[in-house]
This record gives C-alpha cells, structure tokens and sequence, in this order.
C-alpha cells in the first residue's frame, strides 16, 4: 500500500471538495478540477511587448566597439571616457529602435537630455558619491527613456528596467548571429581581418612617428593607454560590462516592456471613521507644531524658549534630524493613506482631497523648519558634503509635497509619476553639477576669512574638487588642509585625459605651482601647529 490517499472517481481529493476542514478548494496538495496551477510570475505577462525586433549585426558590432572601448578607456578611471563609451551604447539602442519602427517622442528627449547632464559630472567633478550617484541616475533614465512609461508602475520598474534585460540581452544578439548564417559570417571575418590590419598598420607607423619626433611620441602616448599583463582581468570583465550593458539597452529598444499594463490592485477602501480619524489626529499634531514654530519666528516665543532653557539659534539648530524622518514618514502615510482612502461617493473622494491635502500643505512647514535649522547649524559649525546633501534631499522633498497638492487640485494627475521623477533627477543632476566638495571647501574658506575659525578634519577629507578654495587659506592651514589631497594625488600619478576631470587637471596645476611639504609627515606637524593633534591627522 501507498503512504498517499489516491483521489476519487470524480477526481475529489480525500476529505471532501476542499481537501480538509476550512480549506477552500484549492488548499494542500491538491486543486480542484480545472483550478488552474498558481503562475509565480503571471504579473510579468501583461508587460510583455506585442513583437521583438530581431538583433542585426550593425547593432552587435555597435555592443562590442562599445565592450572594446569600454575595456580600453574605463580602467584608468571615470571622465570623459564615460560619455564615448554611453555614446556608442546609444548608436546601437538608436540602430534598434530604428528595426523595430520605434520613434522618439518628447520625454524619450527629456530623459536622455537629462542622462547626458548626469553623464557630464564625472568629466567636470572628481569626488566619488556625486559621481556614483549621477552615473546611476543617469543608467535608470536611459532606460526610462526607452521603456517609456505614464504610470507609476510604469515609471518606477522602467528605471531599473536595464538589470533584467542584460541576459536576455545576450540571448537575443546570439539568436542573430546564427540567423546571418554564411554571408554574415564572412561580413564579419571581413571586418575583424580588416581591424587587425588597420591596428597593425597603426601600430608600426605610430612608433615610427613617436620616435622621430617627441611631440607626436607625448601626443600618442596620451591618447593610446598603456596596457599591462596584470590588468587583464580588469579590462576583461569591463569588456563584459559594456557589452552586456549595450545589447540590454539595444534589447530594450528592440521591444520594451510596456510597465504601464502591469496590474496594480487598488487597497480595499476602509471606512470613513477607520481612515479619517487618525489622519485627522495627526493633521492636529502637525497643525500643533506649525502653531508654535510661527510663535517662536515671530518672537513671540520668549516663554516658549524659557521653558526650553535654549537660546533662539540653539532651538533653531535642534532637531533637523528629527524633522527630516518625519517628512519622510508623511511621504509613507500618505502614500498608504492614499491607497486605502473611502472613494465610493463624491462625499468620501472630497473629505480624502481634504485631510490629505492639510496633511501635505502642514509637511511643508515641517520641511521650512527643517531647512531653517539646518541652515542655523550650518552657520554655526559650518557645511559638510552629509549636511549639504540632506539639505538638498529635503529640499527635493518639499517640492514633492508641492507636486502633491498640485495633484490634489487638477482634474487629473496622471502628470504626477514622471513629474516626481524628473524633479529627482534635476535634483540628482544639480547636486552633481554644482560641485558639492568644491562647495562645502568654499563655504568654509570664506568662514575661515570671516571668523578666522575652520574644522580642518572637516576640509581634510574632501576631493581635489576642493583645492582652488582652500588653496585661499594661509600658511600652515593651506599644508594642513591641502596635506591629504596632495599626497591623494601624487600617489596616483598622472591621469590620462580620458580618464579625469577638469577640477582634478586644475588640482594638480594649482600644487604643481605651489607644492606643499613634500611629506606627509611634515604636513601632518603643520596641522599641529594650527591645532590638530597628529592622531586626528592619521585617523588615531
């Protein structure tokens, strides 16, 4: 005998129809007839594209000049590199588009302008998170700009649309590679016999120039970057990289998927008592704190300030934190709010525009005392790039509560998901383009002039972004606060001019024209001269 319980004639499993007691019909490890099998990713279904363009081998020879290019330029570091290499990424996503009948509208302009913008920060800026985050902001808005998209699920999931489209990607340059059969393959032995003779050709006569004349030999050495046994397998896997970068973003333009049709079901609407109650508790609490911050900008607050034991600008300077975590939590509330509000009559529709509507305009005085504090606390112990980067995050998260009241009052909001998005990426690329280590130096240089006071752990630590600012300072202050920039770069070396930046050039200009001590040791005594212990140098 089995261990297992064979079903019925009918097809009923053991126990009855629903498989046990309080089960429906297709709990345990049974289904009811005709119940279909659960599908784990049936809501990728709907998203599907109606045809897919088939790969052609000027968009493959496209993915791998940009995989060639990407291995030679890349590994010396970011620059203007980044943009030749996204270039030829375009040319093959453009070649797709352009089998598959696609034509750009306006937004696929606005995002792509808008990548370019962020794909410019690390030719123009050499510290690492405004690059970091520029360069991914600008890899998502190039797939929005392909994919597309109106809703929020639609915009949302097409900003990282890139990540799941870089193995199928490979497949689909694959398949055409088989489908061009003899002719394709001798096209292709043609162009790889005729691109081994032209690198020759170069080759011999490069040398041949480089060595009668050395202004050609400078010119082609910073153009040609030298290549090492040792860096193989990094130039290897950069090769990778832009490759299966480039087919992604060609695949997706072959036939994007349309992220708009992806169901999203509406909350189950509570009640009106269940869901306005708290929201109007907390429209008093917020309304309770914009009373009181009127009173005390006001002046109004002498007692409020006595109660508290703290000076104007020390209660002005407490809590940003605080208020920043708050804001962010109002972005959830009403998002959750949002979803689950009563909508059955025009009666519920207005009383959820009103409650959230005070909810958001009140955030924005939270947000106002919040930017007010900061900016209190940056007078008092000066900018850093953490300080100036949460103010621009609150910054970028009052504007959003604008766009939401904004929604609140059109007919229509279908405007809101992509305008949400693009005030992110301006903010993105903003804060990218400004400069914020060359920002934080200045404004602490021109404290320095004023007060004659500067946290030099602080400026110590920054980019070479910072040094036409804090070459400003005086004697010992400038070898302190320069001391770990200069060391920074002349253990780098020269960097090609693909691979660097305009502020790190103008760095090394500026300290090769006036050169602090020439050891890191006597930069450190310098720095204790002016106040800061050798342990607080070197990280002790």
């Amino acid at each position: 005998m089995s261990g297992f319980s064979a079903p019925a004639a009918d097809g009923t499993p053991p126990g009855g129809a629903g498989g046990g007691p309080g089960h429906g019909p297709a709990a345990g490890p049974y289904r009811a007839p005709g119940t279909p099998a659960p599908q784990p990713f049936a809501w990728l279904r709907p998203s599907e594209p109606e045809r897919k363009a088939p790969a052609t081998g000027r968009t493959v020879a496209a993915a791998v000049l940009t995989g060639l290019l990407t291995s030679w330029l890349l590994a010396a570091g970011l620059g203007v590199n980044l943009l030749l290499c996204a270039a030829f990424a375009a040319t093959g996503a453009g070649i797709a588009a352009r089998t598959a009948g696609r034509r750009p509208r306006v937004w696929t302009f606005a995002w792509s302008a808008l990548a370019l913008a962020l794909l410019a920060v690390p030719a123009l800026w050499e510290a690492g998170w405004p690059v970091l985050l520029s360069t991914v902001w600008a890899v998502g808005l190039a797939s929005l700009a392909l994919h597309g998209g109106r809703r929020w699920s639609g915009v949302l999931l097409a900003l990282p649309g890139l990540l799941w489209q870089l193995l199928p990607g490979l497949v689909w340059a694959r398949g055409a590679l088989r489908g061009h059969g003899a002719a394709g393959r001798g096209r292709a032995v043609a162009a790889l016999k005729g691109g081994l003779v032209a690198a020759v050709l170069l080759v011999v006569f490069g040398a041949l120039f480089a060595g009668a004349d050395a202004a050609m030999a400078d010119v082609l050495g910073s153009l040609v970057p030298s290549v090492e046994l040792g860096e193989f397998p990094l130039r290897a896997v950069l090769f990778v990289l832009g490759l299966t970068t480039a087919l992604g973003f060609a695949h997706i333009a072959a036939g994007p998927r349309r992220w708009d049709r992806t169901p999203v079901r509406p909350g189950r609407a509570r009640g009106r008592l269940e869901w306005a109650l708290p929201l109007a508790a907390l429209n008093l609490m917020f309304g309770a704190f914009a009373v009181v911050q009127a009173v005390v900008v006001l002046g109004g607050g002498e007692a409020v300030l006595e109660r508290t034991g703290m000076s104007r600008s020390e209660y002005a300077r407490q809590g940003f934190w605080q208020l920043l975590v708050v804001t962010v939590l109002t972005l959830v509330v009403v998002a959750v709010a949002k979803r689950w509000a009563p909508r059955a009559t025009e009666a519920d529709r207005r009383l959820a525009r009103l409650l959230l509507g005070a909810l958001c305009l009140l955030t924005l005085v939270v947000v106002a005392s919040a930017l007010g504090r900061m900016w209190f606390y940056v007078d008092a112990s000066g900018l850093t790039v953490l300080r100036l980067w949460v103010l621009a995050v609150e910054i970028w998260l009052g504007v959003v509560f604008l766009l939401l009241i904004t929604a609140g009052l059109t007919p229509s909001a279908g405007w809101l998901p992509r305008a949400v998005v693009l005030s992110a990426a301006l903010a993105a690329a903003g804060y990218g383009l400004i400069g914020p280590d060359a920002l934080v130096a200045e404004q602490n240089v021109a404290r320095f002039e004023r007060t004659g006071t500067i946290d030099l752990r602080n400026v110590r630590s920054l980019s070479p972004d910072a040094v036409p600012a804090l070459d400003r300072l005086p004697g010992d202050y400038r070898t302190c606060a320069l001391g770990v920039i200069a060391a920074g770069l002349e253990h780098d070396g020269p960097t090609p001019w693909y691979a660097g930046s305009l502020a790190g050039a103008r760095a090394r200009d500026i300290l090769a024209g006036r050169p602090t001590a020439d050891r890191l040791v006597d930069r450190g005594y310098a720095c204790d001269r002016v106040g800061l212990r050798h342990g607080e140098v070197f990280g002790g």
